[in-house]
């Protein structure tokens, strides 16, 4: 058995079960989160954590989309295990029903993000003559 992230999440992105597992399951899409079945140790200390309840055992009747969701995208989206904040919309969107018409296939930004623009190196100053 492992836990799936389930369509509540998309939109709502909440983070809060990243920071509490175990073996960094999690990886991040641009609308919502999903869980790597073959890293999740069923320990199942994210489930309570999610504020959107959108975290279930896999052993839930009528999870057959979200579980090839999760197995596909964990795949090539980037893995998360720091929390950030959620989307500014996050609770107005919280129990919406049939939340798959928004899903986005986008990876997000996970733990690296979206690197830091530095200035261009500027040239050492010509030597005195």
């Amino acid at each position: 058995m492992t836990y799936v992230v389930t369509e509540n999440c998309i939109k709502c992105k909440y983070m809060d079960c990243v920071e509490v597992c175990p073996v960094d399951c999690f990886y991040e899409g641009e609308n919502m989160l999903v869980i790597h079945p073959d890293e999740c140790i069923d320990c199942g200390v994210c489930e309570p954590e999610c504020p959107a309840e959108a975290i279930s055992p896999d052993t839930e009747p009528g999870l057959e989309k979200c579980l090839t969701l999760n197995a596909k995208h964990a795949d090539i989206w980037p893995n998360i295990a720091v929390k950030r904040d959620p989307p500014p919309d996050a609770d107005s969107f919280n129990g919406t029903p049939d939340k798959f018409a928004y899903f986005s296939a986008n990876p997000g930004q996970g733990d690296d993000g979206p690197e830091e623009t530095q200035p261009p190196p500027q040239p050492a100053p010509a030597p005195a003559t």
